[in-house]
């Protein structure tokens, strides 16, 4: 098996390169078929996602959890006006452009506020046959924007005054002050209006749970829905009337395998030649290297593991003081980790910005790192009042013992592997902790997810422009919004809230980049988010598949060219 190499890390002996992914035409190609000519085999692939896909637009999945391969699947269904190609510019899908001050469609206004204009293509359609025109996007947004709609919300609406279609062509959108993310706002899955108006009218609490998010779906896509069989798989067509060409696969089928190691044993039967979203380890790429000369895996590193605190009523109540949260940290060995469970090819995560990152370097004197320490862990907790019992363990001043859960959900090896490894390391510095892997049917539940009671481990994206979204104190997964939202500490705090407001209003690079370092200082200090290691994302490829490669950064998708894969020899 052969293995591509990442972008930001060099891949040791183990994983070295044998071939390189063929190169990406920059613009689609057309097709064309002598008069005559005997008609070619359909083109077929086969896919996998390590879970079971229970909706087919990502914000609208329920308990707080991404799930693995979704925002790929869902841009191959449903792509928004843009997508960010490999080498992170916009590509233009339904829109004619994207908005930027040079082409005149971004334009900040004397009173700091802005606007932003889409032109919609003539072409682009649904994949009923029904135009797409701006009339849908403004409809996306007046759903989006609906508060009796669970649903999670982009961050950017919080920054928008009004949103227009001047006519059937036309998105205008004036903004109440500056945001560094305006062209990205109509990224993801539109609704179409014709077909799900009367829904949202009639019944909103229950949008969510329409069969057009799974059976009848309908979109705007290089591929559309053919057949989709719950906690199995489903079938993807060609849309013919793609606004961007019709794609050269002809059909795809994608299967839900949640289980990593059958996922593994279905690539070496053959049945699977990529995998999208993650789910796969650098280990298991490691032992399917010598086993598999079918293809190969391409390797981005775009994310990293990370632990969250409760802030809302934790127990036991003394996670929420900081003192206790950096003993932890001193309780960890960190690049132990790193070495035994990624093969020594990632750092230490000591904050969420990647060290290859270019800001990285101007921020790193502003992060608060906490080196591996056991006993100065030990040291910290008595002084918070602790004492240890004949056993070891710490308990307080009534002899009860000290004692915590860390959870996690199941469908990533690498996450439960971790979630061992922090418990053990707590156990040894005497305090008790319970590791607890969530029943695949809990994760699902909302409520369950996000009133976990001490820690919560995920593996989670580190592109600052995304993550500090989820961080908002509005994004804290509480009752009064059904638990929907992506701060998972649930941390609520508006000097943190303002130092996000900053960045993401802050035009000026190195600026915003003081910002940053600001932020930085802060999540660090206090732990509300606490780095363990940065995480490889390994997509598997076969060799018969041409125009695929791994996303190169946390914006970016491997299916941002979809409509130009293709197979070799067809």
């Amino acid at each position: 098996m052969t293995v591509r190499p990442a972008r930001w890390f060099p891949i040791c002996a183990l994983l070295l390169a044998a071939c390189s992914a063929p190169a990406v035409p920059s613009t689609p190609s057309s097709r064309t078929v002598a008069e005559g000519a005997p008609t070619a085999a359909p083109k077929r692939i086969s896919l996998a996602v390590a879970a079971n896909v229970p909706t087919l637009v990502d914000r609208l999945s329920a308990g707080g959890v991404g799930v693995p391969g979704l925002t790929d699947l869902q841009k191959m269904l449903s792509p928004g006006l843009t997508v960010r190609d490999d080498q992170g510019a916009l590509r233009p899908i339904l829109a004619e452009s994207a908005p930027t001050l040079e082409n005149g469609l971004w334009t900040l206004l004397p009173d700091g506020r802005m606007q932003t204009i889409w032109k919609i293509k003539t072409s682009a359609r649904w994949q009923d046959g029904i135009p797409f025109t701006s009339e849908d996007v403004v409809f996306t947004a007046r759903v989006d924007r609906d508060p009796e709609v669970p649903m999670r919300r982009a961050i950017g609406y919080q920054s928008v005054e009004s949103i227009e279609a001047p006519d059937s062509q036309t998105v205008r959108v004036t903004w109440k002050q500056p945001y560094i993310q305006a062209d990205m706002l109509f990224d993801d899955p539109l609704f179409p209006q014709h077909i799900l108006e009367s829904a949202f009218q009639d019944d909103k609490p229950g949008f969510p749970q329409l069969s057009y998010w799974t059976d009848d779906f309908i979109g705007t896509g290089a591929f559309r829905l053919q057949q989709y069989v719950r906690g199995s798989h489903m079938v993807l067509q060609a849309n013919d009337d793609y606004v961007l060409g019709r794609p050269k696969i002809d059909e795809i089928e994608v299967k839900f395998i949640p289980d990593p190691a059958t996922l593994m044993a279905n690539v070496l039967a053959g049945s699977v030649e990529l995998t999208l979203g993650r789910g796969i380890s650098l280990e298991q790429v490691t032992q399917l290297r010598d086993q598999w000369k079918q293809g190969g895996a391409d390797i981005a590193f775009t994310s990293w593991l990370v632990i969250y605190p409760q802030f809302v009523n934790p127990t036991p109540a003394i996670v929420g003081d900081a003192q206790f949260r950096r003993a932890l940290m001193h309780a960890l060995d960190r690049q132990q980790m790193a070495d035994s469970l990624q093969g020594g090819l990632v750092p230490v995560a000591h904050t969420f910005l990647h060290p290859r990152e270019p800001d990285y370097a101007q921020v790193e004197d502003r992060i608060v790192k906490y080196d591996f320490d056991p006993r100065r862990a030990m040291d910290m907790i008595q002084a918070l009042g602790y004492t240890r019992g004949a056993d070891g363990m710490f308990q307080d001043s009534n002899g009860r013992g000290l004692s915590l859960e860390i959870r996690t959900s199941p469908e990533q090896d690498i996450q439960v592997k971790t979630l061992f490894a922090i418990a053990d390391a707590w156990e040894h510095v005497g305090v008790a902790t319970e590791p607890n892997v969530m029943a695949e049917q809990r994760i699902r539940d909302r409520e369950y997810v996000q009133t976990f009671p001490a820690f919560l481990m995920y593996r989670q994206p580190n592109d600052p422009n995304g993550l500090l979204l989820r961080l908002y104190s509005w994004q804290a997964p509480m009752p009064e919004n059904n638990f929907v939202g992506r701060n998972h500490p649930r941390y609520r705090n508006p000097e943190f809230d303002a130092m996000i407001d900053r960045y993401y209003t802050t035009i000026p690079k190195r600026e915003r980049t003081a910002v940053l370092g600001d932020i930085i200082h802060h999540t660090t200090d206090l732990l509300t988010m606490m780095g363990l290691f940065y995480d490889a994302e390994p997509v598997i490829i076969g060799n018969r598949l041409v125009n695929v490669a791994a996303a190169k950064s946390a914006d970016s998708t491997p299916v941002w060219n979809v409509d130009l894969w293709d197979v070799r020899g067809g």
